[in-house]
């Protein structure tokens, strides 16, 4: 069975990541327009698409139209399509942004266009990273379930998995994406931050921690979340934490309050695991709200 023919509004990273590795599988990429030419001009040498002088160009010569942009200029794109005359009947428009529903290609489903989110559940640091990451990635589906299946094959074809998620649930969703993505980073910036004041640079503290950091993933991986807690709070060690906290204390501010809150958390998961009692549960929570002796 012939593939659907696909343009790109927008060639950034996810967008030609997608664009390269569909045209490999089989999908005709029949064109492609970024504001920055030269991008655009990159990915067409890779897929064979023509160069669209403005989206409702690109969006004419598909059957299936990625609006793969930053999430604040979708909308302008499906106007700018629409007005151009870039929108009919039979076509699918896709947008791939984590946050924002499928509904906001207003235009394209005016036009009789289905409409649909297909957001790739993976970070995109570089455009390389972007090409070797997505096979093996799960894709987050929202939108007009006549269009499904043909989203479903694409995935396949990317190697990847799905699952859908209703619109009422896109903000949820894209809130626990940047949890497990973003909030990680950030957290790691955090650690290896701290390595410096023993004098280790964070290139060199990321290379000692990553061991401990893979090896938690892997032990995620294994075993499950709850069950790959270790530590001072999984034990119940609350003579540690007071040794953590009181070091803390001496920077003070967000990094001492962002321990407190993430120990606070942490006991909850503790409990899940069984790890500790109610009693160890009380006292370690106590502690982390600065309510025990010697605690402010």
């Amino acid at each position: 069975m012939a593939k659907p023919s696909l343009a790109f509004v927008g060639t950034g990273k996810v967008g030609s990541a997608l664009a390269i590795r569909l045209h490999q599988r089989g999908y005709p990429v029949a064109a492609v327009f970024n504001r920055t030419g030269e991008k655009a001009e990159k990915v067409a040498r890779e897929t064979g698409a023509v160069v669209a002088r403005d989206p409702a160009g690109a969006a004419r010569l598909a059957q299936v139209v990625f609006i793969t942009t930053a999430d604040g200029i979708i909308e302008r794109m499906d106007g700018l399509i629409g007005e151009g005359g870039g929108w009919h009947s039979g076509q699918t428009a896709v947008h791939t942004s984590g946050a924002r529903r499928a509904e906001v290609l207003r235009l394209a489903r005016e036009a009789g266009a289905h409409v649909l989110s297909v957001h790739p559940l993976q970070s995109f640091a570089a455009q390389e990273a972007a090409l070797e990451n997505l096979p093996g990635s799960w894709f987050a589906l929202e939108g007009d379930e006549a269009a499904f299946d043909l989203a479903r094959e694409m995935v396949r074809d990317l190697d990847g998995r799905v699952f859908q998620v209703v619109s009422e649930a896109k903000p949820l969703y894209h809130a626990a994406a940047c949890v497990a993505s973003n909030y990680l980073v950030a957290l790691m910036y955090l650690a290896t931050g701290w390595f410096g004041d023993f004098g280790l640079g964070r290139e060199d503290a990321l290379a000692a921690l990553w061991p401990l950091v893979r090896g938690t993933l892997n032990n995620m991986e294994r075993v499950g979340v709850a069950k790959a807690l270790t530590g001072p709070v999984e034990r119940g060690d609350t003579s540690t934490i007071a040794g953590h906290l009181a070091v803390l204390a001496t920077r003070g501010g967000q990094e001492e309050d962002l321990y407190r809150r993430l120990g606070r958390y942490t006991v909850g998961v503790a409990r899940e695991k069984g790890s500790i009692d109610e009693k160890a549960a009380d006292q370690l929570t106590a502690l982390f709200l600065g309510k025990n002796k010697g605690e402010e």
